[in-house]
Formats: structure tokens, C-alpha cells, sequence
């Protein structure tokens, strides 16, 4: 549930804040602006702390709440809080990004446990949009042949940036589509862009590795490979290195060492995996019947909380497109390069321009390759006994890890945006008012709550947090919760609530949010002179405002079933959600074994918010 690079090159260590300033002047529309973006602020002290201390009111009893706002106010007396400040203001100064290198590497490339289920995420590509009587490979072809175009677009730059009410967003992270790999490395992570001269992907079957050449090819050539591709997979299963992506990533980058050590052939096979364009991954066996074991499939491998099959035929390095026996599709997105609206325009590019028949399946004769196709390559890789034994351990413990886990995708078909829109309200802000509702009606208390918020209007722009839970939501489910309440005050509350709600959303991708802001000061505490952390930075109940145990976070599109991504915290859920014209999708992940209660309260939450509206509307 990304770090900028010079491009076309590789990286082969972290980079430098001079090689991210490399990046940014381009005459071609997908760069061109990125050397007009502004820079992230640095808020005020006071701006932050008196919406954290906001933020807190709901969630903490009134003692604990005195305690933590004495600490806020010793903070914000004493000279330390100045000198911070000052160090984050000389840091902005210096860098593009006063936070771009440090969330990456601490949220992300630092981060040593596992990407799946802690990091990655994964779309439903819509049923049936393959159209029936395509096979398995066919369905691929389409799909490679679509991705090779969208990656011409991105490779010459004629890709249009994203734009927000017309202004262009910070476009660096495209960089990271395609040719591009999250390459294991101690003590952190490093992305590590191949180059876009390499023009082949690499196919998983049966835990197998095959390198296909797309340069020049189109439909039936890729189909033909494919065909060859699962001929030679399936008659024996490979060696299931690809687990090792799933695990701690520190055992990882030890056995990724060693597997490299052990023959030149591991080494060729690593480095064609992590310089394809991307992944795309046929599965065999009989396909995920229903959204749930879709879900696991594309999020894990397998089509449920067991440990059979949990990461098989996945590479969770990199990008991968997923292909089921009848045809299904989705995508597995690499989380740390890049965010979700990225991904999403591919995937959407792809499936959209396919349905549209824009994708020229096969290539007029300038484009086509003059060269036969190559012989389909496997990637066959050398295993000594230490590394068979340490393969047999990852997917033993990768099952464990994914047996804790309960997923429920929800769709809710009472009503959508449309119905939402007659009340003048925001569709998002409405929906997280539903999960507010929804929370406190099974916890009794208001849930911690983080929704993600773009701040790509800045260079080197990724997120910031909106705060949902506060004074205002909780007095509007209070209200909701009351037997002396009515609809007209209900429908007051409720509003207030989201105009708060959009108030903060602002906020958050205006850069003036409390997160962000308050881990760039902490960051610059210098515990080696004997600094000491300010008390505000490390009570025990106001750490709980930032316990995230709802992660939430909006992709909405009509060509998926939905999509999703792991909890954060332990006891918490993750949250994905999809808002169309006439229905609302929920992927729930969670390991309190209460997925499908949660959905239960949702789906009544949204009815019960809808006759309170309608109610007071008609009053």
C-alpha cells in the first residue's frame, strides 16, 4: 500500500542530490515542467502542532490529551524547536526535495521486512474485458503489445504529464515503469533503472523464467512465444527462486549474493529479470473463481489465506502482469518506486486502448522486426544445497506470514457517486465518513486513520497524510450513534465533518500537513551530539494518532474489479476503496480475522448514512 534517477542510466548506488537535479530540464511535454514545480515547503511550527493537537482531541482521553498538549507547548517555547526548524529550513534550501531522500529510504528502500504483504499492492483488471474465446496467451499478447506502446510514449517523453486543474504534477517516478527493478542491498534498498534500450520481458510459468523479445513483434509472434514459453514450463516445475523476493529483504540481498556467486548463468538470469520491461506471469491450474481468490492470487500467489501455493510463479521485484488460465488479468505494482496514479494510467492505457481496438496488434512493416523471433530463453538458475534450504525456509515462512492474513473484497451496490452528488457533498469525504461510522459502531471509538494524499504539484512530490479522524467526524457519528439525535442534526454534523475533512485534504496536498513536517524534525535530531528527542515526538498516547489503524487510500476506476494492499500496523486493516457512478468497492486486509465483519459494517454504514441524508433532504 519512489526516488528520482537520472534516466536512461543505471544506478548502482544511492543518489546524490546533484544526480537528482539532472533530471529536470526536458523541451519534451512528459519532463518539460518538472524544472517549474515548486518546492515542498517547510510549514510554521505553530501551523502544525495546533492541527496536531486537533488531531488528537478525538483520540485521546482528556488527561492524555493535557499531557500532550504540555509537551506541545514546551516544544514550541523552547529554542530547540527554533534550531529544528532552522535546520529544516537551510535543508529545503539546499535540496529540491527537503524530504524526498528521506521517506524514500526510511518508508521504503530502508524498509527490511516483507514487500508483500507490507508493501506492494495489486489491481482486479475488470472481468471479462479480454473478451471470450481468447486463450491465455493471446490475452498476454494483447497485453505486452499495449505495454510496448505505452512505453514508446514514456521512452520518447510524448506522454502528457498529469495534471491537476490544469497544472502539470511532478512526472520523475515514470522513470520507474518500466526497465526498472527494487534491487535488494544492504543496509537499504536501491531502485535501480536498466535503461529503456532493453526491449524484452520475462515471462514466469511454473517457476520458471523465460526471456521473449517485444522489439518489433506483434501479436501472433508474442502469442507463438508464449504458446512455446508454457510447452516447455509445464513440464516440470522450475526452481522457485522468486520466493526470495517475498521474504525479509536482508535474507534476500545474502541469497541474491550468493546465487550470483555460484555461476555466470545466475547472473545473466538476474540481470535480464531486472532490466525487462517488466514481468508478466501465466499462471497454470484452474483460475481464481470469485473476487476474493482473485485477490490473493494477484496480491500473493494463490487463491487463499493457506499456504499452498502462497508466491508461486511471482517475482516481486518488479512490475508484473498477471495472466490466469481463462484469460483474467490484473497487475502486481513494485510500491517503493513509484505510487499508484502512475500504474493505474498504464493499466488503464492498456485495457482502454485495447477495448477501444487502438493498439496496433500487428505492426505495419516499418515497425516490424526484419530478424525471425528469437528462440524463446529460459532462465534456468544454478542451486547449491545452502540455497535450496534457504529457498525451502522462504516459502515455508511466506506461507505462515499469509496464513495471518484475512482479505474480503467488497462491493457495495446501494448507490455511487451519482447518488452521493445530490447532496453536494464530496464522494471521498463521504466514504471516509462511512469507515468512521463503520469503526466506531464495532470498536466504539473513532479509528486512526490515514488517507493518502498526493503532493506531486511539488518536484519529487510522493504523499502526505490526511488526518480523517477528528473532533468534527467523531461528533457526526456520535450523532448517528445517539437515540436523541435527529436527521436535520445529523445532517449538520455530517457536514461539518466534511468540510473539515476537505479542509485538511488541502492541507495535505498543499504540503501543510502534520506528518510530514513532524518526521523532517525529528529526522534532524542529533542524537550523536547527545540531543535528546523532544517528549512531543515520543509519547506513548500521542504515537497513537499515528498507530494507522485504518490505511486508506482512493483509486477509482471503470476498468477494475478493485484493488489492494496490506494493513500497516499489526492490528489494523487496510483499506483500498474505489468510488464509480453507482457503487463503491472495498478491498479489506487485515489480521484480526474480521474482514468480512468489517465489510458487513461498511455496507450498513453506507445505508444507514444514505437514509439519514435522503431523511433530512426531504424534511
Amino acid at each position: 500500500m519512489p526516488i528520482a534517477i537520472p534516466k536512461r542510466s543505471m544506478v548502482t548506488s544511492k543518489p546524490t542530490g546533484d544526480q537528482l537535479k539532472t533530471q529536470n530540464k526536458s523541451n519534451k511535454p512528459l519532463y518539460a515542467s518538472e524544472s517549474n514545480l515548486p518546492h515542498l515547503p517547510v510549514p510554521t511550527l505553530s501551523s502544525t502542532f495546533h492541527k496536531y493537537l486537533e488531531t488528537l482531541q478525538p483520540l485521546l482521553s482528556a488527561s492524555d490529551y493535557k499531557r500532550n498538549e504540555s509537551h506541545v507547548r514546551s516544544f514550541l517555547d523552547s529554542d530547540f524547536s527554533k534550531i529544528l526548524q532552522k535546520r529544516l529550513e537551510d535543508r529545503s534550501k539546499e535540496k529540491e526535495s527537503w524530504l524526498s531522500e528521506w521517506w524514500n529510504e526510511t518508508a521504503y528502500m530502508g524498509y527490511r521486512g516483507r514487500i508483500i504483504p507490507d508493501v506492494s499492492y495489486f489491481y482486479i483488471h475488470k472481468r471479462g474485458l479480454g473478451g471470450k474465446g481468447k486463450s491465455q496467451e493471446e490475452r498476454a499478447a494483447e497485453l505486452i503489445r499495449a505495454t510496448v506502446e505505452f512505453k514508446k510514449l514514456v521512452d520518447s517523453e510524448l506522454l502528457e504529464p498529469e495534471k491537476v486543474k490544469g497544472q502539470p504534477l511532478a512526472m520523475n517516478s515514470y522513470q520507474y515503469l518500466f526497465n526498472a527493478v527494487r534491487t535488494p542491498t544492504k543496509p537499504a534498498d536501491l531502485p535501480t533503472n536498466h535503461g529503456a534500450h532493453h526491449h524484452h520481458i520475462v515471462v514466469l510459468r511454473n517457476n520458471r523464467y523465460f526471456k521473449v523479445d517485444t522489439k518489433g513483434r506483434g501479436k501472433d509472434e508474442l502469442s507463438q512465444a508464449l504458446k512455446e514459453v508454457k510447452k516447455i514450463a509445464d513440464g516440470k516445475e522450475g526452481s522457485g527462486v522468486g520466493i526470495l523476493t517475498a521474504d525479509n529483504r536482508d535474507v534476500w540481498t545474502d541469497a541474491r549474493d550468493h546465487l550470483i556467486s555460484l555461476s555466470p548463468s545466475n547472473k545473466t538470469a538476474i540481470e535480464t529479470i531486472d532490466s525487462a520491461i517488466l514481468l508478466v506471469c501465466l499462471d497454470d491450474g484452474p483460475a481464481p473463481s470469485n473476487d476474493d481468490s482473485r485477490a490473493w492470487s494477484l496480491w500473493a500467489g494463490g487463491h487463499d489465506r493457506s499456504s499452498q501455493g502462497k508466491g508461486f510463479n511471482r517475482w516481486f521485484d518488479k512490475h508484473q502482469i498477471i495472466v490466469d488460465s481463462d484469460g483474467e488479468t490484473g497487475f502486481n505494482g513494485e510500491h517503493s518506486m513509484l505510487d499508484g496514479t502512475p500504474t493505474l494510467r498504464l493499466n488503464e492505457f492498456m485495457l482502454a486502448s485495447l477495448q477501444a481496438g487502438k493498439i496496433p496488434l500487428e505492426l505495419p512493416e516499418s515497425e516490424r522486426s526484419k530478424q525471425p523471433m528469437p528462440k524463446v530463453e529460459e532462465l534456468e538458475f544454478e542451486l547449491d544445497g545452502n540455497l535450496k534450504e534457504i529457498v525451502k525456509k522462504s516459502q515455508a515462512g511466506f506461507g505462515k506470514e499469509m496464513e495471518l492474513q484475512d482479505l474480503k473484497m467488497v462491493h457495495f451496490q446501494g448507490y455511487g457517486k451519482e447518488l452521493i452528488k445530490t447532496h453536494k457533498v464530496s464522494p471521498d469525504a463521504w466514504a471516509q465518513m462511512v469507515k468512521q461510522l463503520a469503526f466506531t459502531r464495532l470498536f466504539g471509538r473513532p479509528g486512526v486513520t490515514y488517507e493518502s494524499c498526493q503532493t506531486r504539484k511539488y518536484k519529487f512530490g510522493r504523499t502526505e497524510v490526511i488526518r480523517a479522524a477528528s473532533n468534527e467526524s467523531k461528533a457526526f457519528v456520535d450523532s448517528m450513534i445517539s437515540s436523541t439525535s435527529n436527521d436535520k442534526e445529523r445532517d449538520s454534523l455530517f457536514r461539518k465533518a466534511v468540510s473539515r475533512h476537505i479542509q485538511y485534504s488541502t492541507w495535505a496536498a498543499d504540503g501543510q500537513g502534520v506528518d510530514r513536517h513532524m518526521f523532517g524534525l525529528k529526522k534532524l535530531v542529533d542524537t550523536t551530539k547527545g540531543e535528546k528527542v523532544p517528549e512531543v515526538f515520543t509519547d506513548k498516547e500521542g504515537l497513537k494518532s499515528s498507530h494507522w489503524e485504518l490505511s486508506t487510500s482512493q483509486l477509482s476506476s471503470n476498468y477494475l474489479d478493485g484493488w489492494g494492499y496490506g494493513e500497516v500496523v499489526e492490528d489494523g486493516y487496510g483499506l483500498s476503496y474505489s468510488i464509480l457512478d453507482n457503487s463503491i468497492t472495498w478491498c479489506i486486509t487485515t489480521k484480526n480475522n474480521d474482514a468480512a465483519k468489517f465489510g458487513e459494517a461498511l455496507c450498513k454504514a453506507a445505508e444507514e448514512l444514505k437514509g439519514v441524508m435522503a431523511r433530512a433532504k426531504n424534511a
